[in-house]
Formats: C-alpha cells, structure tokens, sequence
C-alpha cells in the first residue's frame, strides 16, 4: 500500500512538473515575417512614372540636390519619419527671410507634386521662377508662391492685432495674387495634403488633393496690374524670370513635405 501510494505519490508530482515548464516562446514577430517599412512606397516612383518622365527631387533620406537660398544654413530643416521637416521657433511663426530649401538646378516648363502636413497655425509655401542673388534678401522677391498654411490661423497684423487670414494669403493661392476656388478640399492639420504646380509658358495651374483649384495666365494686363498695384509693387523682378529654381520655404512653423515629384515639360514659347 505504501508502495502504490509513493508511486502516485511520484507520478503526481512529475505530472505537476510538466505542467509548470512554461511553454516555449514563439519566435519574435520579426521572424515570423518581415519588418515593415515604415517608408515603403514613399519618396519613389513607379516604373510608369519613370517612363513618363518624372523625376525624384526628394530621396525620404537626404537634403541632396539641396541647398540654403544664397548659400544660407540648413540646420532648420531635417529629415523626420521619410519626411523633410522644418522645425519650427518659438510661437510656430517666424521671419520670411529664413533659409528656405532650394533645388540645386532650375526649371522652366514643368508639372510638380508635393505632399505637405501643417501644424495648427502653420505657415510655409513652394515658389517657383525663383533666382538666387545676393541682391535678393528672399526667394518671394521673384518667385510666385503656392501657399501652404493653416486656414483657420490667425496672424498679427503688425499692430499686435490677431486678424484671419484674407483670401489671397490662404491654402491654394498665388499668394498675394490669385485667390484659390472656394471649394478646394483642404485637410485638417496634422493630416497630409498633396499639391500639384503646372507650369507651362504663361499658363499656370494650381491642384489641391486630386481637383484644379486656380488657373491663371501670367504676364498678361491682368497679371501686370496685380502686380504694380499690390503686394509686389515694390518688387521690379516679382515673377518676371521664366526659369528658375523651385524653393520650399521656412516661415518659423513646423511642416512636414515628401512625395517631392517633378516632370519637365517641352518648351512653350512665353507671352512678352
């Protein structure tokens, strides 16, 4: 009897043994299948847009074709999550004669695309036909700016008022010349926007998330009016060069751009 009752005694406990060997881990996920890209399919082009002509002008790892407007440095921008960003000062608004990002090589016929994230009361813009001169103090001096921003900020007006932002200084304009449809499809902050800038001679079309928001036809009467009685009465060379480099500004707010795409189009003769 003793006997038998040692052997349960025994059986027993082996068998609680087995079942407090904890079980064998799974291998980690990592193996189980591949780690993700948190960039794949950003920043690249597909073998259909490589045969249309379309050219990367931002890797998703590097400023290269870069650089500051006349020579200034780039330590304000840098690359976060695939992404070029600038980083902002204090307040998220800062003076326009920051060093805003501009293409090494310059452009004259040309479709772009840009994807861009704002920050609540964000303020940044791409300009295009820009020279780079040290007698210029910006790129605006000369390039025409597709304006990224916060709809719903408010800005001081120079007198320490907050004001909303009138129709030509909001997402989609010509700044300061052309105002954008009023049923564009704007995101909300923090969520991504894609932008596409044709420029062909004259004819200028401005795209906001898949639908043309403005067209326009520069150096005509119209245009010239605009300009002399406006913003850049003061600006002889405002959008007067048919060639030029394509810049991204820093405004002292924090913005994200990636999917930088650009195509050149066959020359078309400008209007005098």
């Amino acid at each position: 009897m003793k006997a038998r009752l040692a052997y349960s005694l025994l059986a027993g406990a082996f068998a609680l043994s087995l079942a407090c060997t904890p079980a064998e881990a799974p291998p980690p996920q990592e193996e189980q299948q591949a780690a993700v890209d948190p960039c794949e399919g950003l920043n690249t082009l597909t073998e259909a847009e490589k045969s249309d002509g379309w050219e990367l002008l931002f890797d998703g790892k590097t400023t290269n074709g870069w650089h500051g407007y006349n020579g200034q440095s780039t330590e304000a921008w840098r690359i976060d999550e695939c992404s070029l960003e600038s980083v902002g000062t204090e307040g998220n608004y800062g003076s326009d004669k920051r060093a805003d990002l501009t293409t090494d090589r310059e452009y004259t016929n040309f479709e772009l695309t840009i994807d861009w994230k704002a920050t609540k009361g964000g303020n940044s813009g791409v300009l295009y036909g820009v020279v780079e001169d040290p007698k210029y103090d910006a790129p605006w001096e000369t390039g025409p700016e597709y304006q990224f921003v916060d709809d719903e900020a408010q800005f001081d007006d120079g007198e320490g008022n907050l004001v909303d932002l009138e129709e030509w200084q909001e997402a989609g304009a010509d700044y300061a010349m052309y105002v954008a449809s009023e049923d564009k499809e704007l995101k909300p902050v923090g969520e991504w926007n894609t932008t596409k800038i044709v420029v062909n001679g004259p004819h200028v079309e401005h795209w906001l998330n898949g639908r043309k928001i403005l067209e326009f036809e520069r150096w005509t009467d119209e245009w010239k009016k605009l300009k002399t009685t406006g913003k850049w009465k003061d600006y002889a060379d405002y959008g007067d060069a048919k060639t030029g480099h394509i810049v991204i500004q820093d405004h002292g707010s924090v913005f994200w751009f990636r999917n930088i795409k650009i195509r050149e189009l066959e020359d078309t003769p400008a209007a005098e």
